[in-house]
């Protein structure tokens, strides 16, 4: 199958995705949905050791993170994988890889390597906590950076112990940086002309990620503790009761707070004193929650959602996924799409969540088995039908 972008937007750019698991194949399915010649190089099958990390190459998650992308085998740990490799390197734009620091070099496929064949190559890696420093060599995993990034000691109900979010936020802020990373450098190319490495961690993905509550902190010196359902500094904002279930609302400020107390019935709200500003409505945050809460359960959370939408106040369903892809305005965004896929039939895919109105992303190709576009990709790459066969002989490829 020869290449066909999702998109046009970054169609003349090359990416050969040397990742696994999950934050690197995010970062390569960024650039694939946008139009990007991508190039997965998987290991042979039968140098394939144990389970994959991610599940199954069948199951949703793989099929979610690898549309868009062609597929090649190629066993890097011999040499001669390594010199194909770097005919690939010859025609690239970006090579994204995830390996340990000490990895790469001892294959000899780091930056300087691969600079040496090709000066104007953008080379991204994904670490779990850096490419140097006392933690270089520690192998990385989602949750760990939560918890060393200090997410987890902030969601949560107060005191519960630490908590983990429900999706793997580190991987993917790591991934979807490092895209926007290669984008900055692909930009910077066409000026200097010149490649660069550039490399980012889950680590430092989920600090950037805590930004006021790490503000908090570096400016104010004030350790923010977990705060539940409550934001910890617009009041009030939270999960409230009602007649049957539960509603998202966020009535900070004093005129959005003004048109809540009103559309609740509740104008003794507005003038207690205890609830007259921000600051003091901070220091009586229980007391006015638990007010709050009395007027709410006696009608419906749809009920509520319609009035207070209706004065200006934000609010919202808390739905569980299925209710999301039910929801009228989440079809209207047409945040799912499908794709054919050859061995699983038509399947519903995430969409992006950015509309270029001139050069939208879509889903061109549905993930590829292993190695379905080997001997494509090779003769892309100049290799001829016996140059290819003698690598497969020996078992390169």
């Amino acid at each position: 199958m020869p290449f066909q972008p999702a998109s046009s937007a970054l169609s003349r750019f090359t990416v050969i995705d040397l990742t696994r698991v999950r934050a690197g194949p995010t970062c390569v399915r960024q650039l694939g949905d946008w139009g990007a010649n991508v190039i997965k190089v998987e290991l042979p099958e039968e140098l394939e050791a144990g389970e994959p990390m991610g599940g199954a190459r069948t199951g949703s998650d793989f099929q979610n993170l690898h549309r868009n992308k062609r597929s090649m085998t190629l066993n890097m740990k011999d040499k001669q994988g390594v010199a194909v490799l770097k005919k690939l390197v010859e025609k690239a734009d970006v090579v994204v890889e995830n390996f340990r620091p000490d990895v790469k070099r001892r294959l000899g496929i780091d930056y300087p390597d691969l600079s040496a064949v090709n000066p104007r190559l953008i080379y991204a890696s994904i670490s779990g906590f850096g490419q140097d420093g006392p933690y270089e060599k520690r192998p990385g995993f989602d949750q760990i950076a939560q918890g060393m990034g200090g997410l987890m000691s902030i969601t949560g109900l107060p005191g519960q112990g630490p908590v983990r979010v429900g999706i793997p936020i580190a991987d993917l802020c790591a991934g979807i940086f490092a895209a926007y990373g290669i984008t900055v450098a692909l930009l910077e190319r066409e000026v200097s002309g010149k490649g660069q490495w550039l490399h980012t961690s889950l680590l430092q993905a989920q600090i950037f990620m805590l930004d006021f509550q790490a503000a908090r902190w570096l400016v104010e010196k004030h350790v923010p503790k977990q705060a539940g359902n409550n934001h910890p500094t617009s009041i009030p904002t939270g999960v409230f009761k009602t007649k049957d279930g539960h509603i998202n609302i966020a009535a900070t400020g004093g005129k959005i707070y003004a048109r809540f107390c009103e559309a609740i019935a509740a104008p003794e709200l507005l003038s207690d004193l205890r609830f007259g500003s921000g600051k003091s409505r901070s220091e009586h945050r229980d007391v006015l929650n638990a007010e709050i809460a009395k007027r709410l359960e006696t009608d419906t959370s749809q009920a509520w959602i319609e009035k207070l939408n209706a004065a200006g106040v934000p609010c919202g369903h808390i739905y569980s996924i299925d209710q999301v892809f039910a929801d009228p305005q989440v079809k209207h965004l047409g945040m799912s799409k499908s794709v054919k896929s050859k061995v699983l039939g038509e399947l519903n895919l995430v969409a992006q969540p950015v509309t270029l109105t001139r050069t939208p992303s879509s889903f061109a190709v549905a993930p590829p088995e292993r190695g379905e576009q080997t001997d494509e990709i090779l003769a892309e790459a100049g290799y001829d039908a016996q140059a290819i066969a003698a690598l497969r002989q020996a078992k390169v490829v």
